[in-house]
């Protein structure tokens, strides 16, 4: 078995756990904050440079960062479908209205002077799309067998997702490689068991991390070609770690002066 599958097989089903049990301890938003890290799609970017080049991968970054609003598009349609729908049609809601934008994504060119302020405006924007729902309560105790299903979920998607997007080339390869893998099986165990206020307020939350995925994608589209991977990935990735513990902060000193109860 190579490392790449054993790292599919290991790292985001890790990683789902992860964010579940920091769900149930923390609530929807942080789960939803440490979901949108790249740690599914950064591997697929990295391995896709070992095997199809710098000047590929950088292209596909291009193609990664716009699918960002592709993503905001699956929350926005799943949160509305939500408020009204049980999590089935929620979630074909969600994944029509993804599939719609990928097509128009794909037509486009592969700018980042284009998509790195559309995208930025889009983040902005979207906190204020989302419905608004009461307060869920607290979050019950699951057993140990949901989270091996989502584990189980999580490792599935992945491996269809890598396998297929490999033959598409840079520009939809970098798309898929932003498939919503961690939101559709987050949102849905969440929309299930929890019900639709939790599963808005996870995809609500999901928005604050994509501004660390952003800086991800962007600091590699620029450095990948003349910095080489190791260094190149290596500052991408501490680009998005302190987007994610910034954007965290100001999220907190926000909520603490809108309601220090809250806080």
């Amino acid at each position: 078995m190579s490392a790449l599958i054993i790292l599919k097989l290991i790292l985001v089903p890790s990683l789902i756990a992860g964010v579940t049990l920091s769900g149930r301890r923390w609530g929807p938003a942080v789960a939803g904050w440490l979901s949108a890290f790249p740690v599914v799609s950064g591997p697929i970017l990295l391995f896709m440079a070992l095997e199809q080049g710098t000047a590929f991968t950088a292209t596909a970054a291009v193609g990664t960062l716009s699918a960002v609003l592709a993503i905001l598009v699956f929350g926005i349609a799943y949160a509305w479908a939500a408020t009204r729908h049980t999590w089935p049609i929620s979630l074909i809601t969600g994944f029509v209205a993804y599939a719609s934008a990928v097509t128009g994504l794909s037509h486009s060119t592969r700018s980042l002077a284009v998509f790195a302020p559309l995208v930025l405006a889009a983040l902005i924007l979207a906190p204020y799309l989302y419905p608004e729902l009461p307060v869920s309560a607290p979050t019950p105790t699951k057993p140990a067998k949901d989270v091996a299903m989502r584990m189980l979920a999580g490792a599935l998607l992945v491996m269809l997702v890598t396998h297929f997007a490999a033959l598409m080339g840079p520009g939809l390869s970098g798309i898929l490689a932003m498939f919503p893998v961690m939101g559709s099986v987050l949102v849905v165990f969440s929309h299930r068991h929890v019900g639709p206020s939790f599963a808005v307020q996870l995809l609500r939350g999901m928005v604050l991390g994509y501004y660390a995925f952003g800086a991800f994608c962007i600091v590699l589209a620029l450095t990948l070609r003349a910095m080489g991977i190791g260094p190149a990935f290596a500052l991408a990735l501490a680009a998005a770690v302190s987007v994610q513990v910034m954007s965290r902060h100001v999220a907190l000193h926000r909520l603490s002066k809108a309601s220090p109860a809250k806080a």
